[in-house]
This record gives C-alpha cells, sequence and structure tokens, in this order.
C-alpha cells in the first residue's frame, strides 16, 4: 500500500485534566499521526495552556468562540491536511497501536466510509472490554450488526476526507449523538470496516462529560430527517436507537418535551423496546427523581454486563 497521511483531530472544551494524557498518547504510537489538530472550542480553564506546553511539533491548536462538539470538530476536519482523519476526543486515550491497526484496515480494506477498533470502557466501577464484533474486516450490515454492539465510536473511528465531501460534516448545534448521526449518513452511502482489537480507553470518568450537561439544542439537524420509512427495518431500528438513547439523556436532564416527541415518532422500534420504555416512565416522574433511578439501572446493568449476562 502506497503511504498514507492521517490527521489526528481533538475538540477541546474545558479538559486539563485529561488533554495532556489524550495528546501523549497520539505522540506514543508505533505509527506515528502526521499532525494532530486540537481544536480549543472556547476553553475557560487551562486546557489550550497544557496543549501549548507538550511543546511537540506535531501539534498544531487552533483557537476559536465556543460554538459546540460538532463545530470544533468540522473546524478541525477544515485545518486538516491529512487524506484520513482519525477522530479523537479530549478526555480518551489510544493504546501505542491504534493508528497502525487503522492503516493495516485501511490497505487491507480499501473504499470504506469509515474504520473502526474495539475500545475499553473506563468507568468508576472499573474498567470492561465494550461488546463489539469478534470478526476483524468489512462488517456485513451495520445497522443490524450495530443492534446492542458498539462498532463505532468517535474516538475509535477514521474517516477518509474525502466521505466528509460526500455526506457533509458532522451537525453542528447538535449536542447529544452527533456522532450516531454521523454514522447513520455514512453507513447509508459505504461500508465501514472494523477490527475487535481493543486499542482505545473511552472514559466515562472525565471532567465535564458532555452528556451530564444539558440544555435545549438549537440546531437545524435531527433524527426525524433521517427517518426513511422506504429504508430496510435494520437501518430504521438504528435511527429509533439514536434517537431514543438521545431522548433518555434529555428527560433525565429535563427535557421533557423532547423526550416525549421522541417516545412518540420512534414508537415503533422492537428492537429498542427496553430504551422507549425507559423514556417513558422517566418521562412520567419528577425531573429530580429521573437521574438518581436511571443510576441505579444503569450501575446494575453494568455489574450484569461484568458478568456476562
Amino acid at each position: 500500500m502506497a503511504s498514507i497521511t492521517i490527521s489526528v483531530i481533538i475538540p477541546l472544551y474545558n479538559k486539563q485534566r485529561e488533554i495532556e494524557g489524550t495528546i501523549r498518547s497520539v505522540l506514543a504510537q508505533t505509527r506515528q499521526p502526521d499532525e494532530i489538530v486540537v481544536v480549543d472550542d472556547g476553553s475557560t480553564d487551562r486546557s489550550a495552556e497544557i496543549v501549548r506546553a507538550i511543546g511537540s511539533p506535531l501539534v498544531r491548536l487552533v483557537p476559536q468562540a465556543n460554538a459546540g462538539e460538532c463545530a470544533a470538530r468540522n473546524r478541525a476536519i477544515a485545518e486538516a491536511r491529512g487524506e484520513y482523519i482519525a477522530l479523537l476526543d479530549a478526555d480518551d486515550e489510544w493504546e501505542p497501536g491504534f493508528l497502525a491497526e487503522i492503516e493495516a484496515l485501511i490497505g487491507e480494506f480499501p473504499g470504506c466510509g469509515v474504520y473502526c477498533t474495539g475500545f475499553t470502557v473506563i468507568s468508576r466501577e472499573g474498567a470492561f472490554r465494550a461488546r463489539g464484533l469478534d470478526r476483524r474486516g468489512v462488517v456485513d450490515n451495520f445497522f443490524r450488526d450495530s443492534a446492542h454492539r458498539y462498532i463505532a465510536i468517535p474516538s475509535a473511528s477514521c474517516i477518509p476526507r474525502s466521505v466528509f465531501d460526500t455526506v457533509g460534516g458532522f451537525p453542528e448545534g447538535m449536542k447529544i449523538a452527533g456522532d450516531l448521526y454521523m454514522w447513520i449518513k455514512i453507513a447509508r452511502r459505504y461500508p465501514v470496516c472494523y477490527s475487535p482489537a481493543p486499542l482505545v480507553r473511552y472514559s466515562k470518568v472525565a471532567s465535564n462529560r458532555s452528556a451530564s450537561i444539558y440544555t435545549p439544542e438549537r440546531t437545524a439537524y435531527s433524527f426525524e430527517e433521517l427517518y426513511d420509512p422506504d429504508a430496510p427495518i435494520e437501518e430504521r431500528e438504528f435511527v429509533a436507537r439514536a434517537a431514543l438513547g438521545k431522548a433518555l439523556i434529555q428527560c433525565v436532564k429535563g427535557g421533557t418535551e423532547e423526550a416525549a416527541r421522541a417516545a412518540r415518532l420512534f414508537g415503533y422500534t422492537a428492537t429498542y423496546r427496553r430504551t422507549l420504555h425507559k423514556v417513558r416512565v422517566l418521562n412520567a416522574l419528577p425531573v429530580r427523581w429521573r437521574a438518581p433511578l436511571l443510576g441505579l439501572y444503569d450501575a446494575l446493568a453494568w455489574r450484569l454486563a461484568r458478568k456476562g449476562l
């Protein structure tokens, strides 16, 4: 395979505790990136200062006024020079072989819209490997095979630049599930490639997690617009998964109307009935009760997952 160029892009907002470890994990790759573009999305802490202090010629810091994670990713993509864009959140880290495996996948399975690997979840209760696929290579059916599994998350994904030229960028203004919105657009047009190697550490314990901060969105993008009644059932189910997962977060943080609308529009789901029921039940309760109850449920589910149940 001819040599390829890979740009790593990192949207950054108030991650002073994590950002150095994130960038160091990129600099420790056995296959070095061609550049690391960090877009500081109006941080108010020492995040940008810490990035500058790393002092690597591979790291380029681009400041902008706060516009949200999707806008920061799009700015980084526009600034990047590589043929392939490797995504990394500012609180996650890579194992040393991540980019080498991505490059190998690109060489063995050309023409895919996104290249992904497995990952390990780091939580307060400990670490466990996220449930993915067992087979390395082109995924048979992304929408079907994603049911109750994780194939693509931002920090474990690399996308050819040409794909963004075709499907557009991340949905600016969407604060929750912008990544799922992008996977739907890509998987409709391109095959998806996956390696089960757990080469990413996905943090659920980092500071300033976006899912813990909710205000109503102001965006032109929605999962409603992605719904196609004539699409295969697997695709319609994945759209429902994305929309209802987002509605669950909105519900817990007080977005009662938004959650109720999603439950009505995507109540057709057969695969994600459990999420639908959680949205409906929690949405009927006082807001102050919702987060504690969901926390108890998630803690139990986490313990069962660790036991293989």
